[in-house]
């Protein structure tokens, strides 16, 4: 299991119109692609206009292979074009739980 965090920090003013994006067509398209959706958040104290969202993963070849999926469906390709002009920076991180860690279920 691994958890991928995966961080947009947005141009200031854009938090609001990103995340209504997100939560009416791209979550849509993502969420049943990658599955595993641990959550989706936005920061409130500490850097701002920050969205961040976990996905959890069995493998790093199920997350390349669940990635390829996404990169290659239509309606995606379709969709990102209206979020990366609301993105100044984007950020992945692979994230492999301790030993003694709880485990989403997902």
């Amino acid at each position: 299991m691994l958890i991928e965090h995966r961080s947009y920090v947005l141009h200031p003013g854009r938090q609001t119109a990103f995340l209504e994006l997100m939560e009416t067509e791209g979550i849509l398209i993502e969420a049943p692609i990658l599955g595993g959706l641990v959550g989706y958040y936005a920061t409130d104290i500490g850097e701002l206009n920050k969205v961040v969202h976990l996905w959890a993963y069995e493998s790093h070849g199920e997350r390349e292979r669940r990635r390829a999926i996404l990169a290659a469906d239509p309606a995606w390709r379709a969709f990102v074009p209206k979020v990366l002009p609301l993105i100044r920076h984007m950020r992945s991180e692979i994230l492999v739980p301790a030993s003694f860690s709880p485990i989403p279920r997902i």
